[in-house]
């Protein structure tokens, strides 16, 4: 059976603190394609491996505009060129009665916006990722902080790279195969 190709390296950490530092010492050493695998949130580690910004709240707004307009257009269309009936001597085009399906519209776009969003940004669903390859890795969801340099990386070299997570004092240094 031939080998695969190597995805990254996989360090594993006790506890959060231990991986937030090493992330922040990967950054400084240059690693910009890490990754870091926690059984819960842990309080800057998103910064420490390099999230910053994300083009989720543009298209959350963008989504909201498109179902408020949605909204309005729908109502101005069935009451002013569909069927138009004067009651009451009011307008066609009566914008105050639209308010309410207006701003439903507007939340549900952009609520299906952030959700779609979200999971597409995300990479989500996701039933498969090279980590899972690594036994070990079963623990990122009970008690163990893994992270990851990836083989993409520019500055990534297999020896060096191998004694730079090793030098963090991690409890193991795992090759991770695509």
């Amino acid at each position: 059976m031939a080998k695969r190709a190597l995805y990254g390296l996989l360090a594993e950490f006790e506890t959060p603190h231990e991986i937030v530092a090493a992330a922040n010492r990967a950054r400084e050493a240059g690693y910009r394609r890490i990754d870091g695998f926690s059984p819960f949130p842990v309080e800057g580690l998103a910064e420490a491996v390099g999230y910053r910004w994300t083009i989720l709240p543009t298209l959350v707004f963008f989504g909201g505009l498109g179902g408020g307009l949605t909204g309005f257009g729908m109502c101005w269309y069935a009451n002013v060129l569909s069927f138009p009936l004067n009651i009451g001597g009011k307008p066609w085009n009566s914008w105050p009665m639209w308010i309410p399906i207006t701003f439903e519209l507007t939340i549900l776009g952009a609520a299906l916006t952030t959700v779609l969003g979200m999971m597409a940004l995300s990479g989500l669903p996701t039933p498969y990722h090279p980590t899972f390859n690594v036994e070990r890795f079963a623990l990122a969801s009970t008690d163990r902080f893994f992270l990851v340099i990836k083989a993409r990386d520019k500055k990534f070299d297999l020896p060096q790279t191998k004694a730079f997570l090793q030098s963090l004092n991690p409890y193991g240094v795992y090759e991770v195969e695509d």
